[in-house]
């Protein structure tokens, strides 16, 4: 059996929420195969809320980037519009 890496996750969840959203990529996708090897009986399933809860704030983390993008996206495209 594969060892718990649910502490991890909970860590890189909650840093791509406060201070890098692209570490929510690599919470989200570590998280979603976590889950699916505890599913499966390969990985020890005592963290498993811990490994949910790191996946959810990878999400967030992802959510908190793309709006940051198309903010920015906006905030350059407009000012050059009105311009041309």
């Amino acid at each position: 059996m594969k060892p718990d890496r649910s502490t991890l996750l909970l860590v890189l969840g909650i840093l791509s929420v406060i201070v890098c959203a692209p570490i929510g990529i690599a919470a989200f996708v570590m998280g979603r195969s976590d889950l699916r090897e505890i599913d499966a009986g390969d990985r020890d399933p005592q963290g498993r809320g811990m490994t949910q809860a790191g996946m959810i704030c990878g999400i967030v983390g992802m959510v908190v980037f793309a709006l940051q993008i198309f903010f920015v996206a906006v905030g350059l495209l407009l000012p050059a519009m009105a311009a041309g």
